[in-house]
């Protein structure tokens, strides 16, 4: 089975999928840059990762696409560093990778999320994600 790169994309349409444990160590290591696609409004509200790039995907209050996202995604993964894109449940960072991929970049999708999926009293953050795995995030 061949790796998938830029030109030559797993069958989802992008690089693949990662853990936020292995998307951290990535980070740590250099290999890749954390992109936040989340936007502005759930960053200050819900808490962020330090050193994120932020690149919204959609933006809210109309959750309307981002249209400066493939400028600035170009801009995030400078140099040829693979990306590492971060949402809030793992959703929306799949369409992110899916555009970036198709742009030329090497993307990654983080499973789980920044807040990780519902739980049964429609909760998140007790189940999984980025905050739940005591990976590094900071609220304003």
């Amino acid at each position: 089975m061949s790796t998938p790169t830029p030109s030559n994309p797993s069958p989802q349409g992008y690089a693949g999928d990662v853990s936020p444990e292995q998307a951290w160590q990535w980070v740590q290591a250099g290999d890749a840059v954390l992109v936040d696609v989340r936007t502005d409004a759930e960053r200050a509200w819900v808490g962020f990762v330090p050193g994120a790039v932020p690149v919204a995907w959609k933006q809210w209050p109309d959750m309307a696409l981002n249209p400066r996202f493939d400028e600035e995604i170009r801009a995030a993964a400078r140099g040829g560093r693979k990306l590492a894109l971060l949402c809030r449940s793992g959703v929306r960072s799949v369409a992110a990778a899916q555009r970036a991929t198709a742009l030329g970049l090497q993307a990654y999708n983080i499973l789980e999320g920044f807040e990780g999926a519902l739980d049964e009293q429609s909760q998140r953050g007790r189940s999984g994600g980025w905050r739940y795995r005591g990976l590094p995030w900071q609220q304003n």
